[in-house]
């Protein structure tokens, strides 16, 4: 299985997704999903 990687801009709307109360479950399980394959790191200085 390929690795995947979320891209920033992918990640951020996710974000935005499950942060707003408005957005159905299943939009919420897409978003979790596509932040599960974010890469782990953390803000660059």
């Amino acid at each position: 299985m390929a690795n995947k990687i979320t891209s920033k801009s992918a990640a951020t709307a996710a974000s935005k997704v499950l942060r707003d109360g408005r957005t159905s479950a299943t939009s919420k399980t897409a978003a979790a999903s596509a932040l599960s394959q974010r890469e782990k790191g953390g803000k660059k200085k």
